[in-house]
C-alpha cells in the first residue's frame, strides 16, 4: 500500500504553483496582488483561500516554505492529513481576516494580506503549546490555568515582535501563533484514528 502524500509538502507545492501564477499574471498585466485579501471580505471572497497560498515574491515565498516544511514536517507526524490541512487552511484564513479587520476598523488603514505566515505561526504556536516540555513547566507553576495561558501568550506576543520589519503583517503574525498556542493546549490535532494515536497514549 503506498504511503500517503506529505500534507506539508502538498501545501508547499501549491504555494508554488500560486506563486508560478502570479508571476504569470504579472507578464500579461494582471496585478498579482489581486489574490490579496482586503477589506471588505465579502468583495472577493475567494481571497481569504488564495491570500494564504500567494506570496509578495520569492524571498517571501521561501521564508514561509521553510516554516512550513521544517514545523510542518514534524507536526503531521503527529495527526491526521485532515486534521493537519483543516488546520493549516483555518488558521491562515483566521490570520489574514485579522490582520485587515484590525488595520481597517481599529486603525483606519486599508491593508491587503497575502501570505502563508499566519498558518505557518500558528503551527510553530501549536508545537510551543502542546509539547512535553511546555506541559511540564506549566504543571509545575503554582498558578491558575488562566495565568499560565497568558504567559504562553505574553510570549506569542514577544515571538511576534522579533518578526517585526516593513510590510510585515503582525495581526496576522500574533493571530496565528496565538490560535496555535491554544489549540496545542487542547491537542486539537490529536487524533485517535491518525498516526499520533501511539505516541499520545503513552502520557
Amino acid at each position: 500500500m503506498d504511503e500517503p502524500s506529505s500534507p506539508s509538502l502538498s501545501l508547499a507545492a501549491l504555494a508554488v504553483v500560486v506563486g508560478i501564477a502570479q508571476m504569470l499574471l504579472a507578464i500579461v498585466g494582471v496585478d498579482p496582488y489581486a489574490l490579496a485579501l482586503a477589506w471588505p471580505l465579502g468583495e472577493n471572497p475567494w481571497t481569504l483561500l488564495t491570500s494564504v497560498f500567494a506570496h509578495s515574491g520569492p524571498g517571501h515565498l521561501l521564508s514561509n516554505l521553510i516554516g512550513l516544511v521544517v514545523v510542518g514536517l514534524f507536526l503531521e507526524r503527529k495527526t491526521s492529513p485532515a486534521r493537519f490541512y483543516a488546520f493549516f487552511l483555518a488558521t491562515g484564513i483566521v490570520a489574514g481576516v485579522m490582520e485587515v479587520t484590525v488595520a481597517t476598523l481599529v486603525f483606519d488603514h486599508r491593508a491587503a494580506v497575502l501570505g502563508a505566515s499566519g498558518a505557518v505561526f500558528a503551527l510553530f504556536g501549536y508545537v510551543l503549546g502542546g509539547n512535553r516540555l511546555t506541559e511540564f513547566v506549566a504543571g509545575g507553576i503554582t498558578v491558575s490555568p488562566v495565568a499560565q495561558l497568558g504567559l504562553l501568550l505574553v510570549v506569542a506576543a514577544g515571538l511576534t515582535l522579533a518578526t517585526a520589519g516593513p510590510q510585515t503583517a503582525l495581526i496576522a503574525h500574533f493571530t496565528g501563533l496565538a490560535v496555535g498556542v491554544l489549540s496545542g493546549r487542547r491537542h486539537l490535532l490529536r487524533s485517535s484514528t491518525g498516526p499520533s494515536s501511539a505516541h499520545y497514549s503513552r502520557r
